[in-house]
């Protein structure tokens, strides 16, 4: 799973997966540019992942077209090429079709969906000029099997697959390969932030327990076990692993959620 010689770009690299994939990459030996919107998060993940010139962060909004040729212009010349792309950025908003206001779902599929595509738009030629690499679009089980109430959210992880499929076709020729992966929950800060909106009498803690136990192996997962599948799709472990949705989700979708009478 060794990195040395790849340079990556990760976005929404500050925190939660992102931040976790990006440290991750650091370890086994890869250059990292990692993004966001947020300077402080930045800062703050500069000091965890403390990988020194391997590591560079960049003020960038995803769903800016500028924003993001601009941050593939830096990678290159700070690094001389591109390798790895991984898709991380998102936000996840609460919301039927029928509540949701337009303006939330147009932040919500800005950030999500057209955060990939002027990611990719940018970077694939960049990784193309390298003979190839691997883009890993970060989407998730809700492509799959919704909750209620995150209309937006689902309507984009749900978007990623196909495009990831689309991409996957698209680039094959030029020898990049495009995977997602699809988490179920993972102890992030945006879980975390879920549980204190929705604990109701419970503590955020006791929540995330509880939303644990729905999985068969009876937990959330956590972020260095969806980073270690990033690695796998980053690595040259795989060169035939194109088109792919990989599901890191303690068998929650293996699981049927109605009890059949016997």
């Amino acid at each position: 799973m060794d990195l040395s010689g790849k340079t990556a770009l990760v976005t929404g690299g500050s925190k939660g997966m992102g931040l976790g994939i990006a440290k991750r990459f650091c370890e086994q030996g890869a250059n990292v540019v990692i993004c966001s919107n947020d300077s402080p998060s930045l800062a703050a993940a500069e000091t965890e992942i403390d990988s020194g010139e391997q590591l560079v962060s960049v003020l960038a909004d995803v769903s800016r077209a500028g924003d993001m040729a601009q941050l593939t212009e830096t990678v290159v010349s700070r690094f001389g090429g591109l390798d790895v792309l991984v898709n991380c950025a998102g936000v996840q908003r609460y919301g039927t079709v029928v509540d949701t206001p337009e303006e939330t779902w147009d932040e919500v599929l800005n950030i999500n969906l057209k955060g990939v595509f002027l990611a990719a738009k940018y970077a694939i030629p960049e990784i193309e000029k390298r003979g190839g690499g691997s883009v890993i679009n970060i989407a998730s089980v809700q492509a799959y099997a919704s909750q209620s109430n995150v209309a937006a959210y689902t309507a984009t992880k749900g978007a990623i697959v196909a495009m990831t499929r689309a991409m996957a076709l698209d680039h094959a020729q030029a020898k990049i390969r495009v995977n997602a992966i699809c988490p179920a929950a993972i102890d992030t800060p945006m879980l975390q932030k879920a549980a204190e909106l929705w604990k109701g009498e419970h503590t955020a803690q006791a929540t995330i327990e509880a939303w644990g136990q729905g999985h068969p192996v009876g937990r959330v997962g956590t972020i260095e076990e969806v980073a270690a599948v990033a690695n796998f799709l980053a690595s040259d472990l795989c060169p035939f692993m194109t088109g792919s949705d990989v599901k890191v989700d303690g068998g929650v979708l293996s699981k049927l959620g109605i009890i059949l009478p016997e």
